[in-house]
C-alpha cells in the first residue's frame, strides 16, 4: 500500500465510526469499516483491535454486526485458527440492499394497517397512508439506486 497521511486516515475512520453512531450502529462498527476501506484487509481480530485501540471482544461483537450487514465478511488463513476480516464485494450495494429488505417488510405492515383501518378512523389513516407513501418512494428510489449501482459494476468487470 502507498504511503499515506496518517493523520487523514485516522481522521477518516474516527469520522466512520461518528456516522455509524449517527446511523444507529455502534461506533466501533464505523471504525472497524472506515479501517478495512482503507486497508482492505484481511486483518485479524487481534490486528483490528490493536490499531483501533479497542479490546478485542469489541472488535468481534462489531464484526459480527458488520458481517450482518453485508459490510464485511470473515475469512481464514491457511495454516492460522484465528478469524480475519476483510470488506466485502460491494459493500454499499450489499448494506443497501439490507435496508431495502427492511423497508419492504415495514411497508407490508403499513399497507396492511392501512387496510384494516376503521373508516372512522380518518386521522390515524391519514398518517399512515402518509407513511405508506414514503416508503413506496423510499423503496423506488433505493433500488433504482442499486440498479444503478449494478450498472455501473458492470462496466467495470
Amino acid at each position: 500500500m502507498p504511503e499515506s497521511n496518517p493523520t487523514a486516515v485516522e481522521a477518516f475512520i474516527e469520522r466512520m465510526g461518528l456516522h455509524a453512531q449517527g446511523d444507529g450502529l455502534p461506533r466501533i462498527a464505523g471504525r472497524m469499516l472506515g479501517y478495512l476501506i482503507v486497508h482492505g484487509g484481511p486483518a485479524s481480530l487481534a490486528e483490528l483491535a490493536r490499531m483501533l485501540q479497542v479490546s478485542r471482544a469489541s472488535v468481534s461483537t462489531n464484526a459480527r454486526v458488520l458481517v450482518n450487514l453485508g459490510a464485511i465478511e470473515r475469512t481464514s488463513m491457511p495454516g492460522d485458527r484465528q478469524d480475519y476480516y476483510r470488506l466485502a464485494p460491494q459493500p454499499y450495494a450489499r448494506i443497501l440492499e439490507g435496508y431495502l429488505e427492511r423497508m419492504r417488510r415495514t411497508r407490508i405492515d403499513v399497507a396492511q394497517l392501512e387496510a384494516d383501518l376503521p373508516a372512522e378512523w380518518a386521522g390515524a389513516r391519514t398518517r399512515i397512508t402518509e407513511m405508506r407513501r414514503f416508503y413506496d418512494a423510499a423503496l423506488d428510489n433505493t433500488e433504482r439506486v442499486l440498479e444503478a449501482l449494478a450498472q455501473e459494476e458492470g462496466k467495470h468487470r
